[in-house]
């Protein structure tokens, strides 16, 4: 069974955090009483308190190659499974390409009323992303040429698959501060790799 390691609620939504050294992460993003799971992994606790937020309305999977527990959830609250979704309909998140090559497809979420960016992988805030010196980095293999996509994005909430969120002022500067040193910092990202991974 995963292990929480923190659970930060915000009002509208929920992400939990698992103990682990990846530190993957799962939200939960409420609208008009109704809430979407994003790659989200089983943990009973953290799923009862992110359904109180209102009804399911589905599940998505916005990583090709981590499919996590969207399927199995998905199936047993009865709501739609979406696999890298290029529109989530009736809701108010805008869907687009962040990466779109072979064995690395990936979808971001663009909440524009409330500035919320779900980044499932480009971006993180755990040890493996990045140094103690900055709140979020590039993912290590995508360091040498990040992704522009999300360069024109001004987050208040920047939810990430790896790690906890960034919240308020904070956010929009943690993703400029990841563009910003991912190549300069890139030979101590991959140094930190094998302990990150320790945990």
């Amino acid at each position: 069974m995963p292990r929480l390691k923190d659970v930060d609620d915000y009002g509208f939504g929920v992400t939990w955090v698992l103990d682990e050294p990846m530190q993957r992460a799962s939200h939960a993003l409420a609208h008009d009483g109704r809430v979407w799971l994003v790659d989200p992994v089983d943990v009973p606790e953290a799923l009862d308190r992110a359904l109180a937020l209102g009804e399911p309305a589905g599940v998505l999977q916005l990583l090709d190659r981590h499919p996590r527990d969207c399927a199995a959830l998905a199936e047993r609250l009865g709501v739609p499974h979406l696999r890298l979704p290029v529109q989530v309909g009736d809701s108010p998140f805008e869907a687009f390409k962040v990466v779109d090559v072979r064995r690395w497809r990936e979808r971001g979420l663009w909440w524009g009323a409330r500035q919320v960016l779900v980044v499932p992988e480009t971006v993180g805030t755990g040890p493996f992303y990045r140094g103690d010196d900055v709140p979020a980095g590039i993912h290590p293999f995508l360091r040498l040429r990040p992704p522009g996509t999300l360069r024109h994005f001004t987050p208040e909430h920047l939810l990430v698959g790896h790690g906890l969120g960034v919240h308020g002022a904070a956010a929009t500067a943690a993703l400029r501060t990841a563009y910003e040193r991912s190549l300069r910092d890139l030979p101590r990202t991959l140094a930190r790799i094998p302990f990150a991974l320790k945990g």
